[in-house]
């Protein structure tokens, strides 16, 4: 409406005019006042642009809205978000909390790397020259090829502190971490890196200096600001500055006694997971041009990255100082100071007693083992926090068969996510591992519940509407550069032991026996009050879609079935791999270990909804599902063997199966050998006779009653030493077993057939403690093995730590040696709990 009181001096047409037209904006007004008369026409026409505006808006919206429903409508369930609230999202993790966090070392798979937790960060990392055999080569991302003595944290507190050893060749180089928050710091505070390397008695000329590279770089490729074109830190230890929205203006400085060479790099690149090279090309290039060993001190136009080499003689020590929100009167030099030198030096002792002193206080070591024990026990725990990484980007997904889904590619691409999360091993694994995350999960709710929950969070939020996580979480092209491809696709058909479920468990037993204080017991009820509906929908997908024919039955789908080059179809999704199962995969397949975790998982279920809703329980009741798990007549009946005295999978199966060279003939004149698979009997729907992990699973989740006989059978199948046992731990799979040792193919060495692994001997022990502590006529003898087992552990690992300077990812069992994997501080940090007796309850 006008605004502007409308003219009485109208005619009866022009009364007609406005009658006809109520809802026009425009009336004739007849007046001499032409001023008037266009005001009332300008307020006319701003009031219909208004209405005009509101109405195109209004439409704009609908029509998103409409268009979001229907590619909605069409987006594949696969990747379509579980359609819950997102618990990241809940206070707890926000604020104080969120920032305390924000900066980290949370990038595994290089020697040394920090970065922010956000999708599009801030980069920093080093890399050096390692010398082998007279030859220069890059050192930067973990990996074996390097040959480095050892390398890894000695302590790492998961926050704001950590220390890390490595050694190449005979050169000894050490990095610190601390962070710092002042009032003045911008958000996530400031951060400070110390390097020191020593000299192991080198002789030769070339091997006297040492050439450092430190970088920073702008995943969102923002330009970064070089300090100056000539590089003096002794004048001004400015290296590189510039600003961000998140943390404001920022600067990196270089402090140093040592007579240091500076010199620099500027790039221009969207990715920087091939860093290395471009490193190791200019230098090779000014090698070949100019003859020395040294980055070029060009800066390309707007470069993201910067590269500086800091080179010295050994010994030398320098600190890399990184101060944020460094406007005016932010009293950056008095900050530096306090990150350098001599103030550092003592910050840093003091985390390490402070380090020391939470260590003794979770794990209660003094009285109970040696130094050398609790050395190895310090770098479990180190390495599992300092292995902690955070990770941005979209899983690849396989299409899903006998779906409608069109696509140019033969994947899909999941909703873009991030995932905070400890990873298995820094050169091998550098990534999320769902079953392995349960694990690792143990021992870290020990240390920072905080962190625990936090990473638990991230992993439940990745759930999708069908109750579906991949199992395998490649996020971001750093990680993708480090699988084969092969690995890459994830299938939404196979699933992954619930292991998230022991920690739950863990966290639900601490709040009924008060070893929460009141905020973390608060904090925890409400972390599983918001992840509920997504447990529900995790706890379903499980109970649909690997349910085996037998009421209570489930089987590990993705195996294959049409395989002729693997002497038994391997069940990656039970991450047991190669461990034997029927010969011959089908829907009649009743997995033992598969029906132990939904027991777990029932039992969590049941116990989560009673501590969050007391009486008040809704949806599914998971009491009466618990029940049938855990009912041992029922067990009995589908899984064990009277005659062995043994728990087994069920399904269609022969022994008789080989592998045997197989000649074809290629055109004329080439032919082709392989190893193919012979069957040399029927199959039957039977027992399937390998005794292993898998067989005491039963045990491990504590379904045999106290006094039943059928425990001191499984108790004289874990101490026959022709059977499972050896003097360094309980093999995967007995001596006795068809496939004991055997490859699976040509290409595939025994891997869950035969060697040690901590993740299933923690289990065990603690069955074995929980079995000593009932009332019952096999308590001492349980006792007793419990007793004999911890210490062989115990002992092999330290041995093993101390003569080789890594965890590995299993052990021989035959001599106990490390195999697998090294640098494999994932489920083997284990040890540690084993050290503490710190296990898990039912």
């Amino acid at each position: 409406r006008s605004r502007t009181k409308p003219s009485t001096d109208v005619n009866e047409d022009d009364d007609a005019f406005n009658k006809a037209k109520p809802i026009s904006k425009l009336r004739r007004v007849k007046t001499k006042d032409h001023g008037t008369a266009l005001r009332i026409l300008n307020a006319d026409l701003k009031i219909i642009l208004g209405f005009g505006i509101i109405a195109a808006l209004i439409i704009f919206f609908l029509v998103n809205h409409l268009i979001s429903i229907a590619e909605e409508a069409r987006r594949p369930t696969v990747v379509t978000p579980f359609p819950a609230p997102i618990i990241m999202d809940l206070p707890q993790f926000q604020g104080e909390h969120k920032e305390s966090l924000y900066w980290g070392t949370y990038r595994p798979h290089v020697y040394f790397g920090i970065r922010a937790r956000t999708p599009l960060s801030l980069v920093a990392g080093l890399m050096w020259l390692g010398v082998k055999d007279g030859r220069y080569f890059i050192r930067h991302i973990c990996q074996d090829s390097d040959d480095l003595s050892t390398y890894g944290w000695t302590s790492h507190n998961g926050r704001d502190f950590g220390h890390q050893v490595l050694v190449d060749q005979d050169m000894t180089l050490a990095t610190s971490f601390l962070k710092y928050k002042e009032d003045d710091s911008g958000y996530g505070g400031d951060w400070a890196v110390r390097i020191n390397v020593q000299n192991q008695g080198w002789n030769e000329e070339m091997q006297k200096n040492v050439h450092l590279f430190f970088y920073l770089a702008e995943e969102d490729g923002n330009a970064l600001s070089l300090g100056g074109d000539i590089l003096d830190i002794h004048e001004n230890s400015l290296l590189a500055s510039g600003s961000r929205t998140d943390i404001g203006e920022w600067q990196l400085h270089l402090k140093s006694k040592a007579d240091l060479e500076v010199h620099y790099s500027g790039l221009r690149t969207p990715h920087i997971h091939n860093l290395s090279d471009l490193v190791q090309e200019n230098l090779a290039s000014q090698l070949i041009r100019f003859n020395r060993l040294q980055l070029p001190d060009i800066y390309q136009s707007s470069s993201n990255i910067l590269v500086f080499q800091i080179s010295g003689r050994i010994p030398l020590e320098t600190d890399i100082i990184f101060v944020s929100g460094a406007g005016e009167n932010s009293r950056v030099e008095e900050r530096i100071s306090n990150l350098a030198g001599f103030s550092l030096t003592n910050q840093l002792n003091k985390k390490q007693r402070e380090f020391d002193v939470k260590f003794e206080s979770c794990f209660q070591l003094a009285d109970k083992l040696d130094s050398n024990s609790i050395h190895v026990g310090k770098a479990a725990i180190g390495n599992m926090l300092g292995g902690i990484g955070y990770f941005y980007g979209q899983s690849k997904i396989s299409i899903p068969k006998n779906s409608n889904v069109k696509s140019h590619d033969d994947f899909l691409l999941y909703w873009p996510a991030e995932l905070y999360t400890a990873v298995p091993s820094r050169p091998f694994f550098p990534r999320g591992f769902l079953w392995d995350e349960g694990f690792h999960q143990l021992l870290i709710w020990r240390w920072d519940l905080h962190i625990s929950l936090d990473i638990v969070g991230h992993w439940l939020d990745l759930i999708n509407i069908d109750g579906w996580i991949p199992r395998e979480q490649i996020l971001g092209a750093e990680a993708l550069s480090k699988v084969p491809a092969e690995f890459v696709l994830q299938h939404s058909s196979n699933g992954n032991p619930p292991t998230l479920f022991l920690v739950l468990r863990d966290l639900v037993n601490g709040i009924k026996k008060n070893k929460f204080t009141a905020s973390e017991s608060s904090e925890i009820i409400s972390f599983l009050q918001q992840a509920f509906v997504r447990l529900e929908a995790w706890f379903q997908w499980f109970n649909t879609t690997q349910l085996g024919k037998d009421v209570g039955s489930y089987y590990w789908h993705g195996r294959d079935n049409l395989t002729i080059r693997e002497l038994n179809p391997k069940t990656l999704s039970s991450g047991l791999d190669d461990y034997p199962r029927a010969s011959h995969p089908t829907e009649d397949e009743r997995h033992l270990d598969l029906r132990c975790w939904m027991l777990l998982a029932a039992d969590c279920m049941n116990s989560v909804a009673e501590l969050i809703w007391k009486e008040n329980k809704p949806g599914k009741d998971y009491a009466s599902t618990s029940n049938l798990l855990s009912d041992f007549d029922t067990l009995n009946q589908m899984h064990f063997d009277h005659a062995s005295g043994a728990y087994f999978d069920f399904g269609n199966h022969t022994e008789k199966v080989r592998l045997s060279w197989k000649e074809n003939m290629i055109g004329n004149n080439y032919v082709n050998r392989e190893l193919v698979r012979e069957v040399l009997e029927r199959p039957e729907l039977k027992l399937v006779p390998h005794v292993g992990y898998v067989s005491l699973f039963p045990f491990m989740t504590r379904i045999i009653p106290s006094e039943s006989w059928i425990l001191e059978k499984q108790l004289d199948l874990i101490s026959n030493r022709s059977i499972l046992w050896t003097n360094y731990g309980l093999r995967s799979l007995a001596k006795t077993s068809s496939m004991y040792m055997k490859r699976n193919t040509e290409h595939d060495a025994p891997y869950w057939r035969g060697p040690i692994w901590m993740n299933m001997n923690y289990m065990i022990l603690s069955s074995l403690r929980h079995y000593s502590l009932e009332n019952g006529p096999y308590r001492d003898k349980a006792r007793a093995i419990y007793e004999e087992l911890r210490d062989n552990l115990i002992r092999n690992v330290v041995q093993n730590y101390h003569q080789t300077g890594f965890l590995w990812e299993q052990y021989d069992q035959k001599q106990g040696k490390g195999k697998g994997a090294r640098v494999f501080t994932g489920w083997t940090s284990l040890v540690l709990l084993i050290m503490a007796e710190a296990y898990n309850e039912m």
